[in-house]
C-alpha cells in the first residue's frame, strides 16, 4: 500500500485548524459593555458596583500595567436562537465569551478576569485558553454582570531574560497594553466541540506511536475517514458522523501492563513571582472560581491545592466563593494539600520556621475543614534540605511530592517512587511525577513521556499527574478534563484516572512495597545563585526568623515569672508574614521589584514590632532600676550570661591592634591574626596548638569579584563558567585604625567596600564586618578564606543540624554541586583542627579543594556575598549593605554552632534594671544538644514548649533542667499533639533526661 502518512497528517492538521475549531461555535451575540478604571490599586465589589461606568466599544485599548478595569456587561440570548418552546437548538450550550487582548503568551502571565455576579458572588475566572462562562448567563438567557479585569503585564513569560521597567509601577508606566477583542454570548456546538477533543488527542497519541505501529496506521486512515464524513460546508450537521466513525478506535481499550496516571487537577499558584502578593491573592480567587465552576460541568473532576495562605486570603476576601470551596471540600473533590502556609524555599528557611511552615498550613487545615495533611506538596522549590524528612515526619507527614529534580543540568536521579532519607535517619516515601512538570496539559505528549520516562518500571507502574495551567493560575480546563475521559482506557495510551494525592500515594505504596532508598539532600543542579539573590530580603528573613526566636523566648519567661500577658496573637500574625515571606519566589530572590520592596517593608515592621515585645517582656522581667544586664537568648552562655537567661553584665571588649612591620597584629591569648598594609589577612594561629589557619602564599578576608552572565534565568542562575573570570582585590584606599579595629576601604567599579577586621577578648573568632555600596551589574562578589586544613569534605549548617558534602570533583554529581546553601556557619578541617566561618545574613558558598606548595592540599571556602543580576529586577541589590562574616580558629563543631548563633542572637544590655539576674525557664547540660525555640502552648494551657535537637551528628545523653514547677512532660509532634517517646528516657522532679541520636529532633511539653 502506498504510504500516504504524511499527507493524512497535514489534512488532519488543517482540518483542526481550519474547520473544527472555527465552528465550535455555531453564532455570537454581541453584548452592551460599558467600563470604569480602578484609580489606584484593586477596590471591593462594592466599590466597583456603585462606580461611573461610561459605554466601551470593542476594539478599544484598555488597561495600565498593574491597573483593574472593571467591565459591565449585559444582553440576552437572541430570541431567533430559540424554538416555539424557548428552546436552545439540540446540542448546544449559550456562554459568555471573553477576549481581553489575549497574547500568545502563557496563560496566568497576562491580562485575566473574574466575573462576578450582580450579588457580589465570583462565578468563573477568565483566561487565555478557558475563557468561556456558561453561568454567567441566567435561566432566563440574561446576561448581568460585572467583569474585573486585571491588566498585569507580561513580565517576561518568553524568558528572554530582558531588564524589563514594568515589574515596579513606578516604571511600568500608563499606556494601555491590551484591546478588548470579545465579550458575547456564544452558542456552542457539542458534538463539534467533542469531535475537536477527539482529533486533538488522536493526532497527539499519533505522534507519540511507533511509526510502524498498527495501531499507528488504523488511527491515521479512521481520522482521514472521519473527515470525509463532515461535511466543511456544515460542520455543527455532521460532527457526529465524524465521531461516529472515530467511536470503534476510542473504544479500544488499553493494554493491561500500561502505565497508570492518578490525574489530580492542579494550579500551582505561585505566591509571588512575576507579580505581586496583592495579585497572588486575586489570581487565587479566579483559579478557584474556575475549578469551582468545572467541577459544576463534570463531576469526576478532582482539584488538589497547597499553601493555607492562600485559603486564608479566600476566606477573608471572598466570602461567596469561601462557602462553594468549603463544600466541595467536605465532598472530597476540593482537596488542601501540602500541609505548609506556602510552598517555601527549604535550603534558606531557618530550622523553627520550616518547623512553622507545617505548624501554621496544618493547623489551619484542621480548624477550617478538619483535615490532617498527610502529603508534603513542593513541585517546585530548588532543592530541598536534607533535613526536611525528619521535619515532615514531626509534622505528622507520610509522603512527599516534588518535580523540580528533574530541572538538573548535568545528573539524574535514579528513581521516581523512593524512600528519602534525612540527615538523622528518618525516611519517607517519596514520588517524582515522571511527566517532569507540574502543568502538565494532558498532552499525548505529556501522557506518553510519562510513561516512557517513569524509571521504576517492572516494580511498579503509577504515577501522578499533577495538571492544570498554573504558576499565575488558571487550573484545570474543560478540554484537560475531557482528555482524561477519553484516556481512562485507550489502546496506545497509559491508563488516566481522575484521582486525589492520597488515592495516589496509598496505591503506590501498595505496589511499591520495598521501594530504593536516597539518603542526604535532593540538591537541584541550577538556580544556585537563588541562595544570593536579592540580599536584604534575605537579610529580612533571617533577621526576623531569630527576632521571632528570641521575642517568644523573652515573652514566655515574662509569662511564667510574672503572669505578663503572652501576645500569641501577634506571635501568629507576624509568623504568617515572615512565612508568606518564605515563599520560594520571595526568599530566593527571583520575583519583580515590587515583591522584594514589599518584603523589605514587611522585613521593618515586623522587627519594629518585635522590638516592641521584647522590650516590654525584659521590662518585665528585670523591672526598672539602676543595674546593668545582659540578656542572652541564644542557647548557649556568653558576656557572663547563662543560655536563655538574664545576668549581671560583664565588662568585655576588643583587643587593641599592635603595629608590627607594614601591618597589624591582634592577640587575644587565643587567637593571633596579622594584618598586611593592603588590609589583607596574611596569618590566623591557633595559640593554643600553634596551628596556622592561612596556607602559605594565601591571604584571608579577600574579596573576589567575578563575570556573572548566566546562559538563562538571571537572578536563579550561578553558571560554573563564572570561574574563569576572577579579578581579586588586592590594593586598598585606606587601611586605618578605628578603636578597636583595623578598617579597610577599598572600590571596586562603581562600589565601595569597607571591611572592620577586630577580635574580642576571650574569642577564637576573628570578625569581619562589611559595609558595602553596590552599584555593579552582572558581577558576583565573593569573600574567600583559605583554610590549611587537607580535607575532601566541608560541614555546613542547615535546618536543626548540618550536613557533609565533598569539596572534590570525583563524579558528576560532585563537580555538580560547584554552589552550596549553608545556614550560619560552614567549617572544614583535619582531625584535631578545623575552621569555621560565620555569617548573619549569607546563603550561598563555594567550597574547594587546592594544590599546595609544600605538598598536600589547602581548603578554600567562598561567601557570596552580593550579586546583580538584571532580570526579573533590573536594580537587585544597587545600593548600601551591612553583612557580618566570622573566622572561628581552630573551631569544633560545637564551636560553629555557638559562634553561628552569637552572629545572629546578639545579647542585650539593659542599663536602668532592678532585678539583676532572670534564671532560664530551662537550662541543658549538654552544649551540643541546642534548645532551638521556648514558647508557651499553641491551645493556650500555659504549658512551655520546648523544641531541641542534637547539633553535633552523634549520639548523647542529655539533661534538661525546667526552671519551674512542672506537673508533667509529654513528647509531641510539632503540632504539639502528644506522641510515643523517642527522647525522653526519665524525669525526676524538675530534670528530665534525654538519650538523642544524631541530629534529632524533639519537641517536648512541660506542664506547668
Amino acid at each position: 500500500m502506498h504510504d500516504r502518512t504524511a499527507l493524512i497528517e497535514m489534512r488532519i492538521e488543517r482540518f483542526i485548524r481550519e474547520r473544527l475549531a472555527p465552528a465550535v461555535y455555531r453564532t455570537r451575540h454581541p453584548l452592551d459593555i460599558s467600563a470604569w478604571e480602578a484609580p489606584g490599586e484593586p477596590v471591593t465589589f462594592g466599590e466597583a458596583q456603585d462606580a461611573d461606568y461610561r459605554p466601551f466599544a470593542i476594539g478599544t485599548p484598555w488597561g495600565r500595567a498593574w491597573g483593574t478595569t472593571w467591565f459591565a456587561v449585559a444582553g440576552e440570548i437572541p430570541a431567533d436562537w430559540r424554538d416555539a418552546a424557548g428552546a436552545l437548538p439540540e446540542g448546544t450550550v449559550a456562554e459568555l465569551v471573553i477576549d481581553l487582548g489575549f497574547t500568545a503568551g502563557q496563560s496566568g502571565f497576562q491580562c485575566e478576569a473574574l466575573v462576578w455576579n450582580r450579588q457580589g458572588a465570583p462565578i468563573k475566572g477568565v483566561s487565555p485558553f478557558n475563557n468561556a462562562t456558561p453561568a454567567a448567563i441566567d435561566a432566563d438567557g440574561r446576561v448581568d454582570v460585572l467583569v474585573e479585569a486585571a491588566s498585569n503585564p507580561d513580565v517576561g513569560s518568553l524568558f528572554t531574560f530582558e531588564p524589563t521597567p514594568v515589574g515596579d509601577p513606578a516604571t511600568a508606566g500608563d499606556a494601555p497594553l491590551y484591546v478588548l477583542r470579545d465579550m458575547s454570548i456564544g452558542l456552542r456546538d457539542l458534538a463539534v466541540w467533542d469531535l475537536l477533543q477527539d482529533f486533538r488527542l488522536l493526532h497527539g497519541l499519533i505522534a507519540e506511536l511507533d511509526a510502524t505501529s498498527a495501531r499507528r496506521a488504523t488511527l491515521l486512515e479512521a481520522m482521514d475517514a472521519a473527515i470525509d464524513a463532515v461535511d466543511p460546508h456544515d460542520v455543527a450537521g455532521s460532527a457526529q458522523a465524524g465521531r461516529d466513525v472515530l467511536a470503534p478506535l476510542m473504544a479500544a481499550p488499553a493494554a493491561s501492563s500500561a502505565h497508570v496516571l492518578h490525574a489530580v487537577g492542579h494550579a500551582h499558584i505561585d505566591s509571588a513571582w512575576l507579580w505581586p502578593v496583592r495579585e497572588t491573592a486575586r489570581k487565587v480567587s479566579r483559579t478557584f472560581s474556575n475549578v469551582l465552576s468545572l467541577m459544576d460541568e463534570d463531576p469526576g473532576f478532582v482539584f488538589a491545592s497547597s499553601s493555607a495562605q492562600q485559603f486564608a486570603w479566600m476566606k477573608e476576601h471572598y466570602p461567596a466563593l469561601w462557602e462553594r470551596l468549603k463544600a466541595r471540600v467536605a465532598e472530597g473533590r476540593f482537596v488542601p494539600v501540602g500541609g505548609m502556609w506556602v510552598e517555601s524555599d527549604t535550603n534558606m528557611v531557618g530550622g523553627e520556621a520550616m518547623a512553622r511552615q507545617f505548624v501554621e498550613g496544618k493547623t489551619f487545615f484542621l480548624d477550617e475543614f478538619g483535615i490532617d495533611t498527610e502529603e508534603v506538596w513542593l513541585p517546585d522549590s530548588f532543592g530541598y534540605s536534607g533535613a526536611l524528612p525528619q521535619i515532615m515526619k514531626a509534622a505528622g507527614a507520610r509522603w512527599f511530592l516534588t518535580q523540580k529534580i528533574s530541572w538538573n543540568e548535568t545528573n539524574r536521579i535514579p528513581h521516581h517512587t523512593f524512600r528519602w532519607e534525612g540527615i538523622d535517619g528518618s525516611r519517607i516515601f517519596t514520588h517524582f511525577p515522571p511527566v517532569d512538570k507540574y502543568n502538565s496539559e494532558v498532552t499525548a505528549a505529556d501522557l506518553a513521556h510519562a510513561e516512557r520516562n517513569f524509571s521504576d518500571k517492572g516494580r511498579a507502574r503509577t504515577s501522578l499527574l499533577p495538571y492544570g495551567f498554573g504558576d499565575g493560575g488558571g487550573g484545570p480546563t474543560r478540554e484537560m478534563t475531557a482528555t482524561i475521559a477519553r484516556t481512562h482506557s485507550l489502546e496506545g495510551a497509559p491508563v488516566v484516572k481522575h484521582s486525589t494525592p492520597r488515592d495516589f500515594f496509598e496505591t503506590a505504596e501498595a505496589e511499591y512495597a520495598d521501594p530504593a532508598v536516597w539518603a542526604g539532600e535532593l540538591y537541584l543542579e541550577f538556580h544556585r545563585g537563588t541562595y544570593t539573590s536579592q540580599l536584604r530580603t534575605k537579610q529580612g528573613n533571617r533577621r526576623s526568623e531569630h527576632l521571632l526566636r528570641e521575642a517568644e523566648l523573652w515573652a514566655a519567661t515574662a509569662t511564667v515569672r510574672t503572669g505578663a500577658e503572652y501576645p500569641a496573637d501577634t506571635f501568629q500574625r507576624l509568623w504568617r508574614l515572615v512565612l508568606l515571606q518564605q515563599f520560594h519566589d520571595i526568599l530566593p530572590g527571583t520575583s519583580i521589584a515590587w515583591v522584594h520592596r514589599d518584603a523589605e517593608r514587611n522585613y521593618e515592621a515586623i522587627a519594629a514590632e518585635l522590638e516592641q515585645v521584647i522590650e516590654a517582656s525584659l521590662r518585665a522581667l528585670v523591672g526598672t532600676g539602676e543595674r546593668a544586664v545582659v540578656a542572652n537568648a541564644a542557647p548557649h552562655g556568653r558576656a557572663g550570661a547563662p543560655a536563655l537567661a538574664i545576668a549581671p553584665a560583664a565588662a568585655s571588649g576588643d583587643v587593641t591592634p599592635r603595629a608590627e612591620g607594614d601591618g597589624w597584629v591582634l592577640d587575644n591569648g587565643i587567637v593571633r591574626a596579622e594584618v598586611d598594609g593592603r588590609g589583607l589577612i596574611t596569618s590566623l594561629v591557633d595559640l593554643a596548638s600553634g596551628r596556622e589557619a592561612v596556607p602559605a602564599g594565601q591571604v584571608a578576608g579577600q574579596f573576589e569579584i567575578f563575570r556573572d552572565t548566566p546562559t538563562q534565568w538571571d537572578a536563579w542562575d550561578i553558571d560554573e563558567t563564572y570561574r574563569r573570570h576572577a579579578t581579586a582585590l588586592e590594593a586598598a584606599d585606606r587601611v586605618v585604625l578605628d578603636g578597636d579595629a583595623i578598617v579597610v576601604e577599598r572600590t571596586v567599579g562603581d562600589s565601595t567596600i569597607a571591611q572592620r577586621i577586630a577580635l574580642a577578648e576571650g574569642s577564637r573568632t576573628v570578625r569581619l564586618s562589611l559595609d558595602v555600596d553596590w552599584h555593579e551589574q552582572q558581577k558576583l562578589l565573593k569573600l574567600r578564606v583559605p583554610v590549611d586544613v587537607h580535607t575532601d569534605r566541608a560541614a555546613s549548617e542547615i535546618q536543626f543540624g548540618h550536613i557533609v558534602r565533598p569539596t572534590h570533583t570525583n563524579t558528576s554529581w560532585d563537580s555538580a554541586r560547584f554552589e552550596t546553601a549553608a545556614h550560619r556557619w560552614v567549617r572544614v578541617a583535619e582531625t584535631g583542627f578545623g575552621v569555621a566561618v560565620t555569617n548573619d545574613s549569607t546563603y550561598g558558598h563555594d567550597i574547594t579543594r587546592h594544590e599546595r606548595a609544600a605538598g598536600g592540599t589547602y581548603s578554600l571556602v567562598r561567601l557570596s556575598i552580593i550579586r546583580s543580576a538584571m532580570f526579573p529586577d533590573p536594580g537587585q541589590d544597587q545600593g548600601a549593605h551591612h553583612l557580618e562574616v566570622g573566622i572561628v580558629v581552630g573551631a569544633e563543631v560545637v564551636d560553629a554552632v555557638a559562634e553561628g548563633y552569637r552572629t545572629n542572637l546578639p545579647e542585650r544590655v539593659v542599663t536602668d534594671a532592678a532585678e539583676e539576674s532572670v534564671e532560664p525557664l530551662v537550662a541543658i547540660d549538654q552544649p551540643g544538644v541546642v534548645v532551638e525555640a521556648i514558647k508557651l502552648a499553641q491551645d493556650g494551657s500555659g504549658d512551655v514548649i520546648v523544641r531541641l535537637y542534637e547539633a553535633l551528628g552523634q549520639r548523647a545523653h542529655a539533661c534538661l533542667q525546667a526552671g519551674f514547677d512542672l506537673t508533667g512532660v509529654a513528647e509531641t509532634d510539632l503540632l504539639e499533639r502528644e506522641v510515643d517517646a523517642a527522647a525522653v528516657s526519665t524525669v525526676s522532679g524538675g530534670a528530665v533526661e534525654l538519650d538523642l541520636r544524631p541530629f534529632q529532633l524533639v519537641t517536648l511539653r512541660l506542664k506547668r
